[in-house]
């Protein structure tokens, strides 16, 4: 494939170029409405017990979880008084017949109770009250229904203040400013992007090769995810990492082309030589990188979440697109206007050059500082832990998080977001049955009430009062086998005995039949659950198929074993810094977040995979030049001194202007997306300037020929099978000028 490539590059540099141009408005036209297909949900596990509770409300009783709250503030008075009341009850009246709505819970629809009871539905001091909404359809749906309640209902009003929130407005809110926030970044990024391609491929011709990359590796990637929508959910988000990712590997491949090129032509060689000799080292170097990155992002189909499956997909096709692109672009480019890019001789007396001789006359010393240091970084990364975001991934003035504080500050947040059951094979209309299972659940440490088909349970009570909510039995027309329960509890909701108290649900053994429990707190155990046992999984995609791409390459099983367990000391040290940040509130002020004691478990796992991509990537870019040289002259040192000190401005240089993109991401006010940012700018640097630069060189150097070992078989097998950066008919070829 690379010599037909090359073939075309040479031969055909007009078709191609002129092929190059009709094909990117065709790639727009057919890729550029795919943002409008793609999905805003997907973060649930389809197989989890919560997700199934959902489904059974939602088909057999009409109903669901809270997941969109209007909070009324008063302008005058207290919720109850004067023009408040029936300006509330005109408000809970028409939210009532909107589309979507499939239950409400309104403080203006239900009686105020005597004292000194109180309604859930407002705090203690007549502050605030509240319209509880339960949207019904698909997560996309639902998010649309919000986005038109919040359009319809939080606009300028003479008696209320009104904001909104809940889980679904959250999710939704912070989705839309990611979005805005990415935008902004991208704008923020594009001159220190623009200006670092300028320093570091040191000409405009040569600079302007990245992003011609980019350009047809992101089209053609919008394209792949237009085919991909139609056989499955693909979610939106995924979208950021095809423009972040297609620019970062367009930047990587196109100066690792670059600086070939000008190399060989600095060593002689025509153009036309110097473009097939690029083609057969860096070429096949592109290859071998877009097989490793594209590796890391497997592990992610294992898991059953559509989120994590969609950036699986997404970046396999912006990993492909972006070689793709490389092989096809960059040659005829080469051909056509490389004698103005200028030449550049083998140095391994460059900077990166003379770094990896200091290290390697002293290995040990620098692998045990550099070591240490990245160990101590990581610590924190034993404390971790998973959950899901909250209001508090906003920034501090946002709508949906200044609701939800007051509410978790004023009022009892659980009455609005109980624990649901489901107890199926349970007979509605046996109220001893129920209320037997009623005062059992009552008995548990945590429920203050429970809500069902015969109305509500207090701890103090000794028989059902009037129910606060609508019925509990099934639609008419269901085939709903049992009912269900609502379990409001004292505690609040990221206390750790709210989670237990779901674990003590599942565990029940009851006459009332099989419990499944759901709610917002169960869904989040679930969502944790399902991502983080899969994991050891992921790990072992990854792992395995980094390991034998490696071996295929270097026809060595101890050289790939080091890149692995360094690629995971690097980002153990990145996460551990994230930990120590995000989750612990170190520098909280100082980056305007707030720390809630937990990280989404999402966001590590996507950095992960992408940062372990990167890395590889890296890695990948120094092997093939140290083993080029090693098969040239058997000298491990002598290898390794000019493999990193012909690649060390490469990857170097690569890091930083990825670097300048994540950091940009990082300004975002969604506490997420700036740790997404960060890690991944943290991750790439620490990759770049000490692993690459300092352990590498340290353990290549104390392994000496033993980096190149593998067993008989396996080595008869890579001389076989293996990649060759070196074929002596090639390179007599090209020396002679021949292509």
């Amino acid at each position: 494939m690379i010599s037909r490539l090359t073939d075309w590059a040479v031969g055909r540099t007009r078709r191609m170029l002129v092929g190059l141009v009709l094909a990117v408005p065709l790639l727009a036209i057919v890729g550029g409405g795919v943002e409008d297909r793609l999905s805003v949900g997907g973060f649930l596990d389809p197989a989890a017990e919560s997700t199934r509770v959902a489904e059974i409300l939602e088909d057999d009783f009409g109903t669901g979880s809270y997941g969109f709250v209007l909070l009324l503030e008063p302008k005058e008075d207290w919720v109850y008084s004067g023009i408040n009341k029936p300006e509330g009850e005109r408000l809970t009246n028409a939210i009532e017949t909107e589309p979507g709505v499939v239950e409400m819970a309104s403080f203006y629809g239900l009686p105020e109770p005597p004292p000194p009871a109180l309604s859930p539905l407002r705090d203690r001091g007549g502050h605030f009250a509240l319209i509880a909404l339960k949207l019904g359809g698909t997560e996309d749906e639902q998010r649309e229904t919000a986005e038109r309640l919040h359009d319809t209902y939080v606009v300028p009003n003479e008696i209320f203040d009104i904001r909104a929130t809940g889980a679904v407005e959250i999710s939704r809110v912070a989705a839309q400013e990611a979005e805005s926030d990415l935008q902004r970044a991208e704008l923020l990024a594009a001159p220190f992007t623009l200006l670092g391609l300028l320093l570091v491929f040191r000409g405009f011709r040569a600079a302007v090769l990245p992003l011609v990359v980019a350009v047809v590796a992101v089209l053609g990637s919008f394209v792949a995810l237009t085919i991909a929508v139609q056989f499955t959910e693909i979610s939106i988000f995924a979208r950021t990492l095809v423009t972040a990712l297609g620019l970062g590997l367009a930047i990587d491949y196109s100066l690792l082309m670059v600086a070939r090129f000008r190399e060989e032509r600095g060593a002689g060689r025509t153009i036309e030589a110097a473009v097939s000799r690029t083609m057969q080292t860096a070429g096949r170097t592109i290859v071998f990188s877009a097989a490793t990155v594209g590796s890391s992002l497997l592990g992610l189909l294992v898991f059953p979440v559509v989120y994590l499956r969609s950036f699986a997909f997404a970046g396999l096709a912006v990993v492909s697109c972006a070689a793709i692109a490389t092989l096809v672009v960059v040659p005829p480019m080469l051909v056509r206007f490389g004698g103005g890019m200028g030449t550049a001789q083998a140095n391994a007396d460059s900077f990166w050059g003379l770094q990896a001789a200091r290290v390697m006359r002293r290995p040990v010393v620098w692998l045990v500082a550099i070591g240490l240091f990245l160990v101590m970084l990581g610590l924190p990364f034993a404390r971790f832990s998973p959950g899901r975001v909250d209001d508090r991934v906003l920034p501090a003035d946002n709508e949906a998080r200044t609701a939800a504080e007051a509410i978790r500050e004023n009022m009892n947040w659980p009455d609005v977001n109980p624990i649901q059951i489901v107890a199926r094979g349970s007979d509605p209309d046996d109220p001893e049955a129920l209320f037997a299972t009623t005062k059992h659940l009552l008995e548990l440490d945590g429920p203050v009430r429970v809500d069902s088909s015969l109305g509500y349970v207090r701890l103090d009570s000794t028989t059902p009062k009037n129910r606060l909510s609508l019925h509990f039995r099934p639609v008419e027309g269901s085939d709903a086998d049992g009912t269900w329960f609502n379990v409001v509890y004292r505690f609040d909701p990221d206390d750790p005995r709210a989670d237990e108290l779901v674990h003590t649900l599942r565990n029940l053994d009851l006459p009332a039949g099989e419990l499944l429990v759901g709610g917002n707190n169960a869904t989040v155990i679930d969502t944790v659950d399902s991502v983080t046992n899969r994991i050891p999984q992921a790990l072992a995609v990854i792992a395995v198929v980094t390991l034998v791409l490696l071996f295929f390459m270097t026809g060595s099983i101890v050289i790939p074993i080091k890149a692995l367990l360094l690629n995971l000391l690097s980002l153990s040290a990145t996460f551990g810094a994230l930990v120590w940040v995000f989750q612990e509130g170190n520098l909280a002020d100082q980056l305007g977040i707030t720390a809630t004691g937990k990280i989404d478990v999402f966001t590590p796992i996507l950095m992960f995979c992408i940062a372990f991509g990167l890395s590889m990537d890296y890695e990948v870019f120094l092997l093939a030049r140290i083993k080029e040289e090693y098969d040239l002259t058997g000298d491990n040192e002598m290898a390794v001194r000019v493999g990193i000190g012909h690649t060390g401005r490469i990857v170097t240089a690569a890091a930083v202007l990825l670097a300048i993109v994540f950091l940009a991401i990082a300004t975002s006010g969604v506490a997420i997306v700036k740790m997404f940012g960060l890690g991944l700018a943290l991750a790439v640097i620490t990759d770049a300037f000490l692993v690459r630069a300092t352990l590498t060189p340290a353990l290549m150097k104390l392994a000496g020929r033993w980096n190149w070992w593998a067993p008989g078989p396996l080595r008869r097998f890579h001389l076989r099978w293996g990649i060759w950066e070196n074929d002596p008919v090639l390179l007599d070829a090209a020396n002679t000028g021949g292509s």
